[in-house]
């Protein structure tokens, strides 16, 4: 009897230290911009005289991938001829290149990553004996648009970008667009800053520890901003560090764009009243495979159901605001790189919104 006590008197206090053990965390938030690891996604079952399209995006929990699938659930249902697969991948230039080598139907793709592979420089340097065939510009989505910003005790230091020559600086993790966009505005402002790569994590840390003097900050559809810069905001009592009038005249020399954004946008006060920031646009790009009809109609379907298409995603607001103003800011940012799918084409020449000077440029 006494040892079946002791036993039952052991027995109670497992329970209480296992009990007491914190349970671990097996829901760890997936960062929006990071790429991450995916699974490729079940076989999907296209019924007979359906065409699929291999969609490629950006990672599962970017902003590339949410997007995709909104206009994937929309574009499904009103084109009944099409089953559209969303392939998430590490990241947008990684769909750009899979598509150029015949593996995906359809890709996410920048401006500045047309900018580059038109020269085959950067992160497409070497890869043109990699091409199959050649991207096309057929649907643009929404802008996203980049700055600096520098830490709020050093506004009286740093006046413009080029006060940064020397300084290190972080424009954003390597293989993304964003910072590409940046470091090609800087380049044109001759900045001469030094890279420094740098966790999302610890931008905070970094600033305060003066190990960088300056990061990048950015804005999509001039609405919201990152999380990672968010976190940033309320570690670090941030300033945004504009480029001066004349910077702003050269960058627009060069064949880029400045747009003030509201300073709202952020989560704290970043000591300006107006943001000046400089826009590249994203767009969920077909090849020729699709025929012209069937972009056209799908441009047409978007412009329709932009309102929709904003309730389940907010970065295309700026879709509902104005398609044909997008698609015309869109074309007119990459036409000298690749060429446009003659749907797209058609799409604005039908809405008065083609520039006669682009013709030569409409993909056969």
């Amino acid at each position: 009897m006494k040892k079946l006590l002791v036993f039952a008197l052991f027995m109670m206090m497992l329970f209480v230290i296992v009990g007491c053990e914190p349970a671990e965390d097996v829901d760890e938030p997936v960062d929006v911009e990071e790429p991450v690891d995916v699974e490729e996604p079940d076989e999907v079952v296209v019924e007979p005289g359906v065409e699929e399209i291999r969609w490629g995006t950006s990672a599962v929990g970017s902003a590339g991938h949410q997007a995709l699938v909104s206009l994937m659930t929309l574009l499904n249902r009103e084109m009944p001829d099409y089953h559209i697969t969303v392939l998430p991948t590490p990241g947008a230039v990684f769909s750009v290149k899979e598509f150029a080598q015949d593996q995906l139907d359809g890709f996410y793709g920048a401006d500045i990553a047309f900018y580059e592979y038109a020269r085959d420089s950067d992160r497409f340097e070497g890869f043109q004996d990699d091409v199959i065939r050649e991207p096309v510009q057929a649907f643009w989505a929404y802008p996203m648009e980049v700055g600096l910003a520098i830490h709020a005790d050093n506004i009286d230091q740093y006046q413009e970008w080029r006060d940064l020559a020397g300084e290190a600086v972080f424009t954003g993790p390597a293989p993304w667009d964003v910072r590409m966009n940046l470091e090609r505005a800087m380049g044109i402002v001759e900045v001469n800053h030094e890279y420094v790569e740098q966790d999302l994590g610890m931008v905070s840390s970094a600033l305060e520890a003066g190990h960088i003097e300056a990061f990048i900050v950015y804005t999509a559809a001039e609405a919201s901003v990152a999380p990672w810069i968010i976190e940033v905001e309320l570690a670090t009592d941030i300033a945004v560090l504009n480029p001066s009038s004349e910077e702003v005249d050269l960058i627009i020399e060069g064949g880029m764009d400045v747009v003030e954004v509201s300073p709202d946008v952020f989560e704290t006060d970043v000591h300006t009243d107006t943001v000046m920031l400089v826009p590249f646009i994203y767009g969920f790009h077909l090849g020729l495979d699709v025929p012209e009809e069937d972009v056209y109609e799908m441009l047409t379907i978007i412009e329709e159901f932009s309102e929709e298409l904003v309730a389940t995603d907010s970065s295309y607001a700026i879709l509902h605001d104005d398609m044909v103003e997008m698609q015309r800011r869109g074309v007119a940012s990459a036409i000298g790189d690749v060429e446009v799918h003659p749907g797209l084409a058609r799409y604005l020449q039908e809405h008065g919104a083609w520039d006669d000077a682009w013709d030569d440029r409409i993909a056969q």
